[in-house]
């Protein structure tokens, strides 16, 4: 599907693009992006999905750069002049990015030749994800006059579908949706009393890589631990770590240096891990959203993969009582957004796009806040654009030289002591150091110099003080962003009318999910009604499937009787009314033999023989 999606973009049609987890969604846009002159701009929620492809395109010698909070304003500048002057191809920005006066001034003076809009489902309320400054695209779109966009993203119901159209304002969108349904991956649920000594057996029966989801840190130390105790490679994984720390550990996972990642659903977002053979679900997630998103990060290499959901009994009911305390009150939001003001010593109509090295626990012990219903009521300044929360992630030092090459020299001459160490930078980093931003190692200047990083950081801030280079040291810190002027605490452009629908919307997610932990019906199937996929055929290899199969014989498949009622082209109905004497499962599994001996084909709901 990823060609006729790029030829739509070609032909500068609005196109709308929905392929599940790991089915290849950022090629749609960088062909067509890398085909046409210009530059394309992306736009992505979370800074480490835009991270990781911008230095997936620089490692393949595309020039691509994003703008996130954290970065300084001379950083900002420096990046969005030469997404004008320097031949760029991609650059990467938040939704809120767009509604900055020094964006927008530069915006118009690039060559625009694509607007790309990921996880475009932040677009609707209806989403599992919503970010209301998504609903600026439009504006930004019509007021710089950019005729070619796309739209992606992996899960959307239908409600989803529309809000995205109408609210990106796309005209005779072209819709492209790839089945739910993956051939490869094998869904299953098992409600137990130990799911511990389950998840043991589902490693030990399945060889290769997994991941393993857990809702709180805590339980991602003691779970890794626990399989490490049994012999099998594992480590865990969580936002509260130091970025570096998540760094590394992401790194030893991919590179299968470690076996079982034990993880908070902070891990899996950007990861181009394709031999993924198990995701196990200890705990059971907020959405039917969020697990297929989850769950689709095993079998990327389209070889047989499992999704494996544990749960106990008791797991039901706390699911549903967390649904119901994530729901935060009006009084609690203006308490939170308070105390946030008063942390960073911040008067009303300052500090928009501002952002802050932020400590949570720091944060609630400060004021004596609530641990659940303060995250919650930050989560909810978020979803409706007044703060953005930021994970710590780990980010190399960087420098730029601020003076051209001519002017280096003269400073080298003025400076003598100073030489030693320029000459070093341009020899390790070359004269890409005049253009932008370089990622350094002070430890490896140090080693050149026979000095330590500590004094390679006092010679790289004076070099910065005197505007020689710009130097920003390594970053690995949470951040909050102030995305307006602070507002007055008591008038918060918030209302209980919304909190009351986003409540009774969350609810509805959770009770999807309980279902369909409960369901004996085809999980493939579940997934497929739930994102509107019409469809009748199972998939027959989720845990339902199989123990339906089980307790058929095969002289009760009724294959040869099949064969001659698709003689002529039938949908299901009309299959069953023809085979009345044969149950559902018996026709299911005929049908599905014959079309994985290719003796079958389905074109628009009617099977035939080809």
């Amino acid at each position: 599907m990823q060609e006729d999606i790029i030829r739509s973009v070609m032909d500068g049609k609005d196109t709308l693009a929905l392929l599940p987890t790991g089915g290849g969604k950022s090629i749609c846009f960088q062909v067509p992006a890398m085909a046409m002159d210009g530059i394309c701009i992306v736009i992505s929620p979370l800074i480490s999905l835009m991270k990781d492809q911008v230095e997936q395109l620089q490692r393949r010698g595309i020039k691509a750069v994003a703008i996130y909070s954290g970065m300084s304003k001379r950083e900002i500048d420096i990046t969005l002049d030469n997404c004008v002057y320097g031949g760029f191809k991609f650059l990467y920005v938040s939704p809120e990015r767009l509604k900055t006066e020094m964006f927008i001034e530069r915006a118009r003076r690039m060559n625009i030749s694509l607007l790309a809009i990921d996880e475009a489902h932040c677009i609707s309320q209806w989403g599992y994800d919503f970010r209301p400054p998504y609903l600026e695209i439009a504006a930004f779109k019509n007021e710089l006059g950019i005729d070619r966009l796309i739209a992606l993203t992996a899960t959307a119901t239908k409600e989803v579908k529309n809000d995205i159209a109408e609210k990106l304002e796309m005209k005779d969108v072209q819709v492209f949706q790839k089945s739910f349904a993956r051939a490869n991956l094998s869904y299953s649920a098992f409600e137990l009393e130990n799911k511990e000594g389950k998840l043991m057996e589902v490693l030990g029966n399945v060889p290769g890589t997994s991941v393993v989801y857990v809702r709180s840190r805590k339980r991602t130390r003691e779970v890794a631990e626990l399989l490490k105790r049994n012999n099998i490679s594992a480590d865990y994984y969580h936002a509260g770590l130091s970025g570096k720390d998540r760094a590394d550990k992401q790194s030893a996972w991919i590179e299968s240096k470690v076996r079982v990642m034990v993880a908070t659903n902070a891990f899996g977002m950007g990861i181009d891990k394709p031999d993924v053979r198990t995701v196990i679900h200890l705990d059971l997630p907020d959405s039917l959203e969020a697990y297929y998103q989850e769950a689709g990060r095993a079998g990327r290499d389209e070889k047989k993969a499992y999704a494996v959901a544990l749960y106990h009994p008791q797991d039901l009911d706390e699911l549903r009582e967390r649904t119901d305390r994530s729901v935060v009150s009006l009084e609690q939001i203006k308490r939170t957004y308070q105390a946030l003001a008063n942390y960073y010593k911040m008067a009303i109509g300052s500090h928009a796009f501002s952002s802050f090295p932020f400590n949570y626990e720091q944060f609630i012990n400060t004021y004596n806040l609530p641990v659940i219903e303060t995250y919650a009521a930050l989560k909810k300044l978020s979803d409706e654009g007044l703060i953005q929360m930021t994970e710590g992630f780990y980010e190399r030092s960087k420098i730029t030289f601020l003076l051209d090459k001519s002017e280096t020299y003269k400073f080298q001459i003025a400076n003598p002591k100073l030489d030693p160490l320029i000459k070093t930078l341009l020899r390790l980093y070359g004269g890409e150091v005049f253009v932008g931003y370089s990622k350094i190692k002070e430890k490896d200047i140090g080693s050149l110099l026979k000095t330590d990083k500590v004094q390679v950081r006092t010679w790289l801030k004076f070099l910065n003080e005197n505007e020689v280079i710009d130097y920003q040291p390594s970053m690995d810190s949470a951040t909050i962003t102030f995305l307006t002027p602070r507002l007055d605490a008591d008038k918060l452009p918030i209302d209980n009318q919304q909190i009351e629908w986003r409540r009774k919307l969350a609810q509805e997610k959770a009770e999807a999910v309980i279902d369909y932990m409960k369901s004996m019906e085809c999980r493939t199937q579940i997934f497929q009604h739930y994102f509107d996929e019409e469809t009748s055929l199972t998939c027959g290899i989720c845990d339902n499937d199989l123990e339906k199969k089980k307790k058929l014989k095969a002289s009760e498949i009724p294959v040869e009787k099949l064969e001659e009622v698709l003689e002529a082209p039938r949908n299901i109905s009309e299959i069953r009314a023809l085979m009345a004497s044969y149950s559902q499962d018996q026709i299911m599994e005929a049908l599905r033999i014959l079309i994985n001996d290719k003796k079958v084909v389905e074109n628009e709901g009617k099977f035939s023989l080809p």
